[in-house]
């Protein structure tokens, strides 16, 4: 089974459903003195975390996850649910005076989402994983969003190691200058970014994507319900969605299509391919309550993949 390094965060995701749209209560004109509340349907405790998330469809599609995370003194819980699951905890560091970080997501009808996230013991995930590496000797590895500290680090080490890595600042992005952004960003295999962090991906570095095409091999732009976009070799490739059966929650749903870029990646799929891969990980995800509540085989996996696209893995 081939091995991934996974950095990044593991949380406790309290998800919730606004059975409207935020743009109905949001006045433009009053966005300076943002004062709305919004009525939640339904809530749900769940496992999550960048982390977590990748590495969950990871082991659903037969790569074994590396974990390189930090969790808290409330870790217990997840920790079996990690065995369970036949994950191992090994490089999962217990920070004992706080809690596992904590993200409160509500989304709306339209798919859009706000997010809260505190991130308690994550904080301190700025060790270094070059042990980790030589000893599991990864093919690959993703940094996830993470702490400021750690993200810096572990993507110069892993530019240093010559390690293959997937680049993925997330929501986190704001918190980052131009400059550290295109250092992380520079020699990464991929910088996968949604297209609003794109945006400020652009704002932030002054770069034009031509520049940031320079930096890393692949480029790619999520855009939720319309797909997503892969930059590779001077081509774009436009990356049709995989239909989910219904659509009960987007939360996670980046974070299985960046498993599935990963399972793409190590098995040379071709750019498009990799992309679908992904999308058909992502519609698993969204068809149910949860970052970590569905499932599949990977012979159930390839059989929807053949049915969306009509083509093999």
């Amino acid at each position: 089974m081939k091995k991934v390094l996974v950095c990044g965060s593991l949380s406790f995701d309290y998800i919730m459903n606004f059975n409207d749209k935020f743009k109905n209560h949001i006045l433009p004109d009053k966005i300076h003195m943002l004062n709305v509340c919004f009525g939640a349907e339904k809530l749900s405790k769940e496992f999550g975390g960048t982390a977590g998330n990748i590495a969950y469809n990871l082991n659903l599609l037969g790569v074994e996850p590396i974990i390189f995370a930090t969790a808290g003194k409330d870790f217990a819980d997840y920790k079996l649910w990690l065995a369970k699951n036949k994950i191992k905890a090994n490089y999962i560091n217990c920070h004992k005076k706080d809690y596992t970080a904590s993200c409160y997501v509500i989304a709306d009808l339209d798919d859009n989402q706000i997010t809260i996230f505190h991130g308690g013991a994550m904080l301190h995930n700025h060790l270094s994983l070059k042990k980790i590496v030589k000893k599991e000797k990864t093919e690959l590895a993703i940094c996830a969003p993470d702490c400021h500290k750690g993200m810096l680090l572990h993507t110069k080490e892993l530019q240093d190691m010559k390690i293959p890595y997937i680049f993925d600042p997330g929501q986190g992005i704001g918190g980052y200058t131009g400059d550290e952004l295109s250092k992380m960003a520079k020699g990464s295999l991929c910088t996968i970014l949604n297209d609003y962090e794109f945006s400020v991906f652009l704002q932030k570095t002054k770069l034009t994507k031509q520049q940031i095409l320079n930096l890393t091999k692949y480029l790619i732009i999520t855009l939720g319900p319309k797909g997503s976009e892969i930059y590779f070799n001077n081509k774009k490739y436009t990356i049709p969605i995989a239909k989910p059966k219904k659509v009960l929650d987007p939360t996670g749903a980046g974070d299985a299509y960046r498993a599935g870029l990963v399972f793409g990646l190590l098995n040379n799929f071709e750019a498009d391919k990799m992309g679908k891969v992904g999308a058909c990980a992502s519609a698993y995800t969204v068809e149910k309550y949860g970052t970590q509540t569905h499932s599949f085989t990977l012979n159930n996996f390839k059989t929807r993949f053949n049915k969306n696209f009509k083509e093999k893995i």
